[in-house]
């Protein structure tokens, strides 16, 4: 009997352990990882779970945190994985951010909006039907370099503006004014004459 309960309280403490990742396998349906659970223990092609729809693969280096069925060392799983040299700090209650080792994110705040860091890389959407952007406010866009936009057509419910800080006219505005406009034709009579032409037969 008491050997019985000896071999189970051993079970029981080996269902539970800790690690370090030294290799991740990610090429298959299943992610598998090499862990060192101890300075002589070493758990290979060990199964790592993870939630339908999201996968990542921790840097070697990984704190692992390691849970055998039954007891049985053989059959160890990797149940959770934190990497400490990129794990972000100082979330508020609430709060949830996506990361990668290298700094990109996407932060979901408490109170300041959701914040997206691409650390100057860039961001492709692909093979989008239709993207649309439902705003209570006002889009801004601030793009150095350019804007380059490749479509067989524009369109605007509204009107356009460029050089908005120096013009105040609008893309209608200046139709219009070239549409009403008249000018004088200089010397087109003998003497000197001036005389005023008509409005553009087509309008702007």
């Amino acid at each position: 009997m008491e050997q019985a309960i000896e071999r189970l309280w051993r079970r029981l403490q080996m269902m539970v352990g800790r690690g370090v990742v030294t290799a991740v396998d990610d090429s298959g349906p299943v992610q598998l990882m090499q862990v060192r659970a101890s300075g002589l223990e070493v758990a290979d092609r060990r199964v790592r779970p993870q939630e339908f729809g999201l996968t990542s693969n921790p840097p070697v280096g990984s704190d692992a945190a390691l849970a055998a069925v039954s007891g049985d060392r053989s059959s160890t799983m990797v149940v959770g994985v934190n990497h400490q040299g990129s794990r972000p700090r100082g979330l508020l209650a609430g709060e949830t951010k996506l990361y990668s080792q290298d700094g990109k994110y996407v932060y979901l705040t408490a109170d300041g909006g959701i914040v997206v860091e691409a650390k100057g890389q860039d961001v492709v959407v692909n093979n989008a039907k239709n993207v649309t952007w439902n705003l209570s406010g006002k889009l801004t866009i601030i793009a150095p370099g350019g804007i380059d936009l490749k479509a067989p057509l524009v369109k605007s419910t509204g009107d356009m503006q460029d050089n908005y800080e120096s013009n105040d006219r609008t893309m209608k505005g200046m139709r219009e004014v070239f549409n009403d406009h008249l000018h004088p034709v200089k010397n087109v009579q003998s003497g000197g004459s001036t005389v005023t032409s008509e409005k553009p037969e087509v309008p702007q």
